[in-house]
């Protein structure tokens, strides 16, 4: 197929400035890259920390900053941003990048909005059920929250669309307490609005693989790394991967997987036409986490090609309405996963993304 019909999605990270929240949970100044820094290898041949290359140490409350990092976007085929967006009943956070991408012409990068619908907690020290920042549902919240996104982002020209409609990803749809009645209110807000008619998907992550259409949505995308069932028996999912992938050390609390053979699963199942597909070039969020952090080890350029060349060669196309492809991330850099240049790899992530991109 033509290369311009593929597009290419990088997700993104804004958490590259320091916040007041931040200051108060983690400490004076924190952000992302405070647990970058801070990040030891845990095993023979580990890489950590990964540090930046290229674009340095950011902070995206400077315009050069997402100026470059749209140029280098553009540069390598990357077709837009996928930001993460954040709102706990109209508390917004981690929201200065974009609003301020708004007010600047020169950054006309296309993008578009995944709602990071969960709640905030303290995972990066160990402590998950210790909640920061609730995320409660309410169907008024509902109605405010789309008038915040109409009025906001969804008339922007810059904003991402299909078929002329501005698309929204929701990233935990199972949390919401009726989503198909929330979506229902966003569709009707949206109109009243004057936006028209919207193009809502989820992200297919935390088992959950529901037909879209059967909870509200047009779409769904597949959010790596997933992990298949590989076994009909009920058995953990630390089990199953074990089973499959093999434990590399058995008495770490880490859970250390070969990437190659990650790779080999994906690419062994079937694709499914409504889901968009998506891939991660590497993986390791030992930086966020202490101990119980998903390392895969044996990541490389080459075996991120291959990953994509199959999806470019194999994905039903002709059968998607959206022709999106997702890339988990452009910069999640503490958990180790990230397309923006670092000091091992430099450009080679990006460069081979352009060179399969290129050639479909």
């Amino acid at each position: 197929m033509n290369n311009s019909s593929i597009k290419s999605i990088a997700i993104y990270l804004p958490q590259f400035h320091p916040i007041p929240e931040n200051d108060a949970w983690w400490g004076k100044g924190f952000t992302e890259w405070t647990n970058v820094t801070k990040s030891q290898p845990r095993f023979e041949g580990h890489y950590q920390p990964h540090l930046p290359a290229d674009l340095g140490f950011y902070d995206l409350r400077l315009e050069e900053a997402r100026l470059a990092q749209e140029a280098m976007a553009k540069e390598f085929g990357i077709h837009g941003f996928c930001y993460y967006h954040y709102w706990f009943n109209g508390k917004k956070l981690l929201n200065k990048p974009i609003e301020q991408k708004l007010k600047n012409d020169k950054e006309d990068l296309p993008f578009m909005l995944c709602w990071a619908n969960e709640n905030w907690t303290r995972a990066w020290d160990g402590l998950d059920r210790e909640v920061l920042l609730r995320q409660d549902y309410d169907f008024e919240d509902d109605k405010e929250h789309m008038s915040y996104l109409c009025d906001t982002f969804f008339n922007d020209s810059r904003y991402i669309r299909h078929e002329g409609k501005p698309v929204f990803l929701i990233y935990r749809p199972k949390l919401f307490k009726d989503i198909n009645k929330t979506i229902e209110i966003w569709r009707k807000v949206a109109l009243e609005k004057g936006i028209g008619e919207l193009h809502i998907g989820y992200m297919q992550s935390w088992g959950v693989k529901d037909e879209p259409t059967s909870m509200g949505f047009d779409f769904a995308v597949e959010f790596q790394p997933h992990f298949p069932i590989v076994h009909s028996k009920p058995k953990s999912l630390f089990e199953r991967l074990k089973l499959k992938l093999g434990l590399k050390n058995k008495k770490s609390q880490d859970r250390i997987f070969d990437y190659k053979k990650f790779t080999e699963i994906q690419m062994n199942k079937p694709f499914n036409p409504i889901v968009s597909p998506s891939l991660i070039p590497m993986w390791d969020n030992s930086s966020r986490r202490k101990t119980d952090a998903f390392i895969f080890t044996d990541s490389t350029p080459e075996a991120y090609g291959d990953w994509l060349q199959h999806i470019v060669t194999n994905y039903p196309w002709n059968e998607n309405k959206e022709n999106f492809l997702f890339i988990n991330a452009w910069n999640e850099w503490a958990e180790g996963n990230h397309m923006e240049p670092c000091q091992k790899w430099g450009k080679q992530y990006l460069e081979i993304t352009r060179k399969v991109l290129s050639k479909a």
